[in-house]
C-alpha cells in the first residue's frame, strides 16, 4: 500500500530501464506525484524487455513503475520542449538518467534549469558520474559489477567471478538516488533552494563493499570469494539437510553453543571451536564436521529447532516459494494492483514502513500515454483541439 508521507510532490521523471524508474517507484510509493515522460512511440526501453509478457505487457516494465502517471511526449520537439519546460516549472523534483551530456545538449542539464528554477531538487543518475574520466561511459549493471569489485567476491571459492542474480548496481544506485532527494527536499525546506544530486552506478557498488573496501585498502589484500561462505565467520554457510539446502549463520559464540546443543554434538564443542576466531582458522576441518551433522535430519527441522534457540537458519527457497511465506503477506510486502490490460497482478511492495501515515491502494504502472490528456488539460490548461493537434504532429 502507498503512503501519503510526500503528498504534495510533485516528480517529473524523464528516466527508464531500472536505476531511474527504481528511484521514483519509491517515491511514488511514499505518496509523490510521479510524472513519467515517454517517448510517443517507444515509450521506456523496458516496455520492450521480455519475456515473460502478460496481454503483451512487459512485466520488467509493471513490476517497477506502479503509481505513476504516463504522458507521452517528445520533448526534442519545440511544442513538446515548451510544454515540458511549463511541468518543469511546477515540480519539487526532476530525475534523469541520460549518459551526462544528453541533457547539456539540450539545455536540460542542472545549471541551465535550476537558474530559472532554483527550487528544484535535480536528480541525475548515470554509470559513472557527472565528474570524473569516465563520466561519459554509459551504465550497464553487469559491466558495473564487474569493475566494481562485486564480482570478484561473488561465486564458488574455486570457479570463476559471478554475477549477482539481480541489476544490484541499478537497485543501489536507485536507492541512494531516492535518498538524496528527500535530504535535498529537506534542505530546500530550510533554505529555499533546491540541489544537484549526483548518483553514479560506480560509486553505489564502491559503497556496498564496506569492509571489502577497508580490508584492500588497509592491508593491500583483496577478501577471496567464499562462495556462500563468509571470510570472517564460520560456520556461515550452506548446508544440505537430509531434504534439500539450508543456510546457517552462526554470528558469536554463544549462537555455537547452542547449536552444538540442538545437534546433538558436544563434541563440536571442543576448545579448538570455542571462539569464532578458531573456527575460522580450522574453517576446512569444522565445515565438514557441520555437515556431516546437517545432513541427518530435515530442513524443518533444523529451521524450527535452531530458530526457537536462536540460532539464525533458514531453508533456501527459490523466489516463488519465499514470497508464498505468510510473513510477507503480513508485511503488506505483497500487493495486488488491477492493470486495465495485464489484469490483476501481485507485486512486491515497498518494504519501508512509516508509523501514522495514510495508506492508499497501489495504482498499476500506467500505459504508454495514459494520462497524457488529463495533465495537459488539468495542469498546464490546453484544449481539446490543442491537443488534437499536436498529437497529429507526433508531438505526443
Amino acid at each position: 500500500m502507498a503512503t501519503d508521507v510526500l503528498a504534495g510532490i510533485t516528480v517529473l521523471d524523464l528516466t527508464r530501464v531500472m536505476s531511474g524508474p527504481y528511484c521514483t517507484l519509491m517515491l511514488a510509493d511514499m505518496g509523490a506525484r510521479v510524472i513519467k515522460v515517454e517517448h510517443p512511440m517507444r515509450g521506456d526501453d523496458t516496455r520492450a524487455w521480455g519475456p515473460p509478457f502478460i496481454a503483451g505487457e512487459s512485466l520488467y516494465f509493471l513490476s517497477v513503475n506502479r503509481n505513476k502517471e504516463s504522458l507521452s511526449l517528445d520533448f526534442k520537439q519545440p511544442e513538446g520542449r515548451r510544454i515540458l519546460d511549463a511541468l518543469i516549472a511546477r515540480a519539487d523534483v526532476l530525475v534523469e538518467n541520460f549518459t551526462p551530456g544528453t541533457m547539456q545538449r539540450q539545455g536540460l542539464d542542472y545549471a541551465s534549469v535550476a537558474s530559472r528554477h532554483p527550487r528544484l531538487v535535480y536528480a541525475s543518475i548515470s554509470g559513472y558520474g557527472q565528474t570524473g574520466p569516465k563520466s561519459g561511459r554509459a551504465g550497464y549493471d553487469a559491466v558495473t559489477q564487474a569493475e566494481s569489485g562485486l564480482m570478484s567476491v561473488t561465486g564458488e571459492v574455486d570457479g570463476r567471478p559471478a554475477r549477482l542474480g539481480v541489476p544490484i548496481t541499478d537497485l543501489a544506485a536507485g536507492l541512494f538516488a531516492a535518498q538524496g532527494i528527500l535530504a535535498a527536499l529537506l534542505g530546500r525546506a530550510t533554505t529555499g533552494r533546491g540541489r544537484h544530486v549526483d548518483i553514479s552506478m560506480a560509486d553505489s557498488a564502491a559503497a556496498l563493499l564496506p569492509y571489502h573496501a577497508a580490508t584492500a585498502m588497509t592491508t593491500g589484500e583483496s577478501l577471496p570469494r567464499m562462495g556462500n561462505g563468509h571470510s570472517s565467520i564460520v560456520p556461515y554457510d550452506t548446508f544440505e539437510a537430509s531434504d534439500g539446502l539450508i543456510m546457517l549463520a552462526v554470528g558469536n559464540d554463544d549462537q555455537w553453543r547452542r547449536f552444538c546443543t540442538v545437534a546433538e554434538r558436544p563434541s563440536l564443542g571442543i576448545e579448538a571451536f570455542a571462539t569464532n576466531a578458531k573456527r575460522v582458522e580450522q574453517r576446512h576441518e569444522l565445515v565438514p564436521l557441520v555437515a556431516d551433522v546437517i545432513r541427518t535430519r530435515p530442513r524443518s527441522e533444523w529451521v524450527t529447532r535452531l530458530s526457537d534457540t536462536g540460532v539464525p537458519c533458514g531453508v533456501v527457497r527459490n523466489v516463488e516459494e519465499a514470497l508464498s511465506d505468510p510473513h510477507f503477506e503480513a508485511r503488506h510486502m505483497i500487493t495486488t494492483v488491477q492493470h486495465p490490460v495485464a489484469g490483476p497482478l501481485r507485486l512486491v511492495g515497498n518494504p519501508v514502513a512509516l508509523s501514522g501515515s495514510a495508506t492508499r491502494p497501489d495504482q498499476p504502472a500506467p500505459l504508454l500515454g495514459q494520462h497524457t490528456d488529463t495533465i495537459l488539460t488539468n495542469d498546464l490548461g490546453l484544449g481539446d483541439e490543442e491537443i488534437r493537434a499536436l498529437r497529429r504532429r507526433r508531438v505526443l
